[in-house]
């Protein structure tokens, strides 16, 4: 049974940084991807950053070079790195892991960790 936890969300200052983790296990991919996604109130969820195996990092134009992705193969843990964070950044931010990229290339989702970034 796969499972996702995240952590890390909290309420901050615009301008701040956060950390959030997901915690994977029970997944049998030999090859995957792994992503963050958020959805703000009242939008559509969306893609934040993902990483395939041993590929290179996607991000949404919106967080880059203010976020960073990364991966802890020992801990089976995906990171993002919220750096200059706004308000815009606001939402619930989900993990996810599927055979490919992208939204319905994702198999199975976190519960999510809520991210709120006041001006």
């Amino acid at each position: 049974q796969v499972q996702l936890v995240e952590s890390g969300g909290g309420s901050v200052q615009a301008g701040g940084s956060l950390r959030l983790s997901c915690a994977a296990s029970g997944y049998t991919y030999s090859s995957y991807c792994m992503g963050w996604f958020r959805q703000a109130p009242g939008k559509e969820r969306e893609v934040v950053a993902t990483l395939y195996t041993k590929g290179i990092p996607y991000y949404a134009g919106s967080v880059k070079g203010r976020f960073t992705i990364s991966q802890d193969n020992a801990k089976n843990t995906l990171y993002l790195q919220m750096n200059s964070l706004k308000p815009e950044d606001t939402g619930m931010y989900y993990c996810a892991i599927g055979r490919y990229c992208g939204d319905d290339g994702m198999d199975y989702w976190g519960k999510g960790t809520l991210v709120t970034i006041s001006s």
